[in-house]
């Protein structure tokens, strides 16, 4: 069986991998093909061109690249085409994923179309679903309140858990090894700082985490820092992070970023799934982000819930603070993180959010990845 995936950032990549392991353990003589990054080339992928390409996010941000993306969109659309494939898995990213949907069914109106993340249809833009609904066939669903939303526009979904609340996490001897090699003391508080995994996004939030942890540096003089980060940007971050007074640790060994995930006690993050990893290691957390102006004003009048953070969507609560456009500014945040620091009360709040987000969100059942590809193969053989 022959199957065509495209992921465009680095969690759909994640998604990506883990569903194609699901898939060989289900059916070993499976092939892959499309775009994706480093995970789904270690199971089998060999990536048509480098999907760090497609990390681009916010409107304005896209547009000086927007010819490129359209020639990719292109070039990836006829690949699928050519190698006529069981189906065609686009996995989030779906500015760019959806479009190569919609331009591989002009071409191959017959192609079986999955994809993987359901448009966030309850948060903003509800009329997402019934335009996906045009070229897609299938979701699967990240969260056990997304099937009706896709349903109602005609198209079948399946919630297959979040891998969040399954994948391994380094236990207390991982994290007390990592604060020992790293000389960081058992009562020393430890930050761990997460200003995206798109290139874009690190250039706008870098300058501005750094300040905020500056300040907050000022008031718990023991601080550490680490930056875990990802491939497509770890060299633009070790780069702003040389000129950092905090002088912050730079992981992009999975290994070791586990491990510190399991030694921190407090995070500072870009709004996106990096709340849930978090969640998962009950790590509490300041979510910050900033856009584009006209990005930012497009955003906020197609909104329907007045929060962004995971935690806070799937429990409704809002006990992660958040800080996002125009109130991203280093002063307030670093108030914030500081008070997070020293609020009993305020951590217990989110420790308990995050643990009711990982029940929700499939703790202790079957790994995401394995639900995700039996969902795949029933569609398959399902006529």
């Amino acid at each position: 069986m022959k199957l065509f995936l495209i992921a465009g950032e680095a969690s759909g990549d994640a998604l990506g991998a883990a569903l194609m392991a699901g898939l060989k353990t289900l059916s070993p003589d499976v092939e892959f093909h499309g775009v994706g990054g480093p995970l789904m080339e270690a199971e089998g992928l060999t990536s048509l061109f480098p999907m760090e390409e497609l990390s681009v996010m916010g409107i304005m941000e896209v547009l000086p690249k927007y010819r490129h993306l359209k020639r990719r969109i292109r070039e990836t659309a006829a690949e699928a085409v050519r190698l006529d494939p069981a189906a065609l898995i686009t996995v989030d990213s779906p500015d760019f994923t959806l479009r190569v949907a919609r331009a591989t069914r002009a071409e191959a109106p017959e192609l079986r179309t999955i994809h993987y993340v359901a448009p966030t249809v309850w948060a903003w833009r509800p009329g997402r679903a019934a335009k996906m609904a045009e070229v897609i066939d299938h979701v699967l669903a990240l969260f056990p309140f997304e099937p009706p939303y896709m349903e109602a526009k005609g198209m079948t979904c399946d919630f297959v858990g979040h891998p969040a609340a399954t994948e391994p996490r380094a236990n207390a001897d991982a994290a007390a090894a990592f604060r020992e090699a790293q000389m960081i003391a058992p009562d020393q508080p430890f930050l761990l700082c997460l200003p995206g995994s798109r290139r874009g996004e690190v250039m706008r939030l870098a300058p501005r985490f750094e300040e905020a942890i500056a300040r907050l540096r000022d008031r718990e003089p023991g601080l550490r820092v680490a930056i875990p980060t990802v491939r497509g940007v770890a060299p633009l971050v070790r780069d702003l992070a040389s000129r950092w007074k905090v002088a912050p640790l730079v992981l992009e060994d999975a290994a070791e970023k586990r491990s510190a995930f399991a030694a921190a006690d407090l995070a500072f993050a870009a709004s996106g799934t990096v709340s849930l990893d978090l969640a998962a290691n009950r790590v509490p957390m300041v979510i910050a982000h900033d856009f584009n102006r006209i990005t930012w004003w497009m955003m906020k009048r197609a909104a329907l819930i007045d929060t962004v953070t995971l935690v806070n969507i799937v429990t409704d609560t809002r006990t992660v603070p958040e800080f996002l456009g125009p109130a991203c500014r280093p002063g307030p945040i670093a108030q914030a993180l500081a008070q997070l620091m020293n609020d009993d009360d305020a951590r217990a709040a989110q420790l308990d959010a995050m643990d009711r987000t990982m029940e929700l969100l499939g703790r202790g059942g079957e790994a995401p990845g394995l639900r995700a590809a039996r969902s795949v193969l029933a569609r398959l053989t399902s006529g």
